[in-house]
Parts: structure tokens; sequence; C-alpha cells
């Protein structure tokens, strides 16, 4: 890792020179979003200047729980995940897809897919989300059929990652081979150091827009010991994360386990909410609904996110295939750790853990993948299904 980063084009950008970041990605012409806290959470919002950021703020994160921790420092990054991923900004919950208004002789179509005013770039991206970027990307932008509110929306943007220097008690980055370290995906990636007598981040170069970006800023030259010193953040992250995942044979277990006992277990606490849908970075189940005026002059198709918790979801002629939350909850895990590889290539997992902190009961994914691996999950598991 320390021989990845030497190889690389890195430098160093003071804390005090992070607003020439921010200004020199808006007069490129990038609406920038990052971290921000907001209702009492942090996740991505726009941000205009590095006041926006949480600085001073960190996260207690475990199974069903969320809360802001104040730090005795100003560190910038001191978090983790937040409550939101890309996918609001990359694929919108809710998007319109076409219009129409009845004409003489039929109809006019008004307009398709609205273009984005500006490009976007992202700031404090982390190691899980951006390997969820990368499996969006496979699918609905390099796939057979590329989704356009997806692509115009993801071209042109800019990513700086951030790696972590700290793990949530629901992180299991490290089973997935997600983090805590940015290694792909990124035009820029921080490493904050932060001492008594400094604070600087070591900044390394991803793509060529990340080197024209690095070059135009106040940044010094990287030394070995601050190239050290951001390998040691990244591994004490890593040493930090004590969820465990063990992926090997998971999805032909999950085929032979349809009629596992766990499952009307964990199906008990289930309330088929759909949250670990929606805080998923990866989940990407959509509906479309069309909508008439009452005149019958207008009509529109609107796009929204849709979950295989929800029973409409499944529904066919004649009823829903999955009518049981135990239907639901099965279907989503095993198709998120199981079918996903056979149809995309690749886990529908990142081991962020955003399902585990917002399930409003706690169930955990770790947990049951244990049970039907004939483990006892750890005592203080949440979710033991």
């Amino acid at each position: 890792m320390s021989e990845h980063l030497r190889q690389a084009e890195r430098g160093i950008l003071a804390r005090s020179d992070f607003d020439a970041l921010l200004a020199e990605l808006t007069a490129r012409g990038y609406r920038i979003i990052g971290p921000v806290v907001r209702d009492a959470a942090i996740g991505y919002h726009d941000i205009s200047c590095a006041r926006d950021l949480p600085v001073g703020w960190s996260d207690e994160q475990q199974g069903g729980r969320y809360r802001l921790q104040p730090r005795d420092d100003a560190s910038v990054f001191g978090f983790t995940v937040g409550a939101n991923s890309l996918k609001p900004f990359l694929l919108p919950s809710q998007v319109s897809l076409w219009q129409a208004e009845r004409q003489d002789r039929g109809w006019k179509i008004l307009n398709r897919q609205a273009k984005t005013a500006r490009p976007l770039a992202f700031v404090g991206v982390r190691a899980c989300d951006l390997a969820a970027v990368a499996i969006h990307d496979r699918v609905l932008r390099d796939g057979t059929h590329a989704d356009p509110t997806y692509c115009a929306r993801r071209d042109g943007s800019f990513v700086v990652a951030v790696n972590c220097a700290q793990a949530a008690s629901t992180c299991f980055c490290t089973s997935m081979g997600t983090g805590p370290r940015a290694v792909a995906g990124f035009d820029l990636a921080l490493t904050e150091l932060l001492d008594p007598d400094r604070h600087v981040f070591v900044v390394e170069a991803g793509s060529d827009a990340g080197r024209d970006v690095l070059a135009a800023l106040p940044s010094a030259a990287a030394t070995a010991a601050d190239i050290d010193a951001a390998v040691a953040v990244s591994a004490r992250a890593a040493a930090q994360v004590g969820r465990k995942l063990n992926t090997e044979g998971l999805p032909a277990l999950l085929a032979a386990s349809a009629e596992h006992p766990s499952w009307n277990e964990v199906a008990l606490r289930c309330l088929s909410c759909g949250n670990c849908a929606q805080v998923c970075p990866t989940c990407f189940c959509t509906t479309a609904t069309d909508c008439a005026d009452l005149s019958g002059g207008f009509v529109e198709r609107t796009r929204r996110w849709d979950s295989c918790f929800s029973v409409e979801y499944a529904h066919i002629h004649g009823g829903s295939v999955r009518p049981s939350t135990r239907a639901r909850y099965r279907q989503w895990l095993t198709h998120k750790m199981g079918t996903w590889l056979a149809q995309f290539g690749s886990s529908g997992c990142v081991g962020c853990g955003r399902c585990i902190t917002w399930c409003p009961v706690g169930i955990d994914l770790t947990a049951q993948a244990r049970i039907l691996q004939g483990a006892t999950a750890k005592e203080g598991d949440h979710g033991n299904a």
C-alpha cells in the first residue's frame, strides 16, 4: 500500500487551504456535494465552503441506532458513512421519464430526460461508496441498457474520496474488500492527518482530471513520512472493523437455504419497511407510474425507487409472488449476497453497514448469514434472527 502511494502523484494540502479546493471545483463549474450535519445526522448535501462540513463531529452507530457525537478536536472527516450515499444524486428517488399533451391528431411528447444544469463534484466519498458507484457504473452506464438519467448525472462528475480514519461498529468493508482505503474510482483521495503540530491532508491524484485540479492548489510535496502516516491511518481504521462476514460459498448456501427456519424467526422482527433498501448504496429497483390530469389532456410517466420489500413490487396477474415478510426478506438477502453475482458480476453488498444502522429493529444481515452458516451469532449482535 505504501509503495502504491509512492508511485502515485500526491501532495500535502493544509487544512487552512481546504477552501481553495472547493473554490477550484466551483470555478470549474461543478455543483459540489459533501457531508453536512442536518436533522441530527451527517449526510450528503450541497456545500459551498469548508464551514459547511461536519468539523468536530463524529457519530455512534449500532444496530437500529445512530447518534451524533462531538469530538474533542477539529477533524473535518472524523466520522464514518452518513445516512445517505451518492445514489440519490446519481439515481434520483423520483424522476419524470416523459410528459405528453393531447393535440388534435394525437399526442405531443413535451420532454424526455431533463439535463443536469452543472456537473457534480462529490467531496468526502468513502471507499465503500466508491465501490457502490462502480457497481452502478457497470450496470446502469456500461450495461446492455444504459440508464439515461444515471448517465447524464454520472458523466463528467468529479470525486474527492476520503480514506476512513475510524470504523463504526456496523462496518464490515474489510470482509467485502471495499475499504477502508480507496484504491480506485476517485479523481482525488484525501487522508486527514491531525496532530497538535499540524492539520493537513495527504492528497493522491487518481485521474488526469484529479492531477489537473491538484496542480492548481497551493499544495506542497508529500514526504515519505507523510505517506507512511496516511497508510497508518487506514491500517488503524481497518483494525477497528470488528464485524465480519464470511462470503466463501455464501451464494450457494443461500440458494440451498430457502426453507431454513431462521427466515421465519427474522420475519417476526422485520417490519418490511424497506429502510435497508432505501439507504443501501447499491439497491436500484424502481417502478413507473402513469398519471393523467382530470381533462385527459396531459399525462406523465414518473419513475421512483421501489423495493423487493414492497408487496406490489412482486405483483403479477393473480397476486404477489412474495406475499409474506419472510419471502421478501429472504429475496432481498438472497439476491444481495447471492444471485447478484451471477446477474451483475459482483456481490450487491459493499459492507457499509447502513442497512444495520438504519433498520428500526436493528436486523443484522451478517448475523443472519452466520446462522445459515451454522454458527451462533455473537452475543450483543443485533438481529439474531
